[in-house]
């Protein structure tokens, strides 16, 4: 994973995990997650982005990851927002604003149907 992935990617579960504020469950998995990458100083940065204005920061990384993630084959963004999602089931559930804001992700990326196809075929 290159250090522009290992961000985006970072910004991708951060936002996802603040939407109702981070619980400790969450912030140790974003601790391993930056463990297993090599990305504590892109976590660090993921932070500071969400930190920076918190009302905006969905929207904000939204446009960001878009500008990143549009750029990349279509089986990466899949797996990215798919990882995502499953590593927010690890709470035991995904809340209704968490899975919106997925999937708003997955429809920008282009990758809606395929993110879909996925959720559904684990159940």
């Amino acid at each position: 994973m290159t250090e522009t992935e290992k961000k985006a990617y970072m910004l991708l579960k951060s936002i996802i995990f603040h939407y109702h504020g981070l619980d400790e469950d969450e912030i140790q998995n974003l601790n391993e997650t930056a463990d297993e990458l090599d990305a504590h100083e892109e976590l660090e940065w993921a932070s500071e982005f969400i930190s920076e204005d918190h009302m905006t920061s969905f929207d904000r990384a939204r446009e960001y990851l878009s500008g990143v993630v549009g750029d990349m084959p279509k089986d990466k963004r899949t797996k990215y927002i798919h990882l995502v999602w499953k590593a927010n089931l690890i709470k035991g559930y995904i809340t209704e604003m968490e899975a919106t804001a997925m999937l708003q992700l997955a429809h920008d990326w282009n990758v809606h149907e395929e993110l879909l196809k996925l959720v559904r075929s684990e159940n």
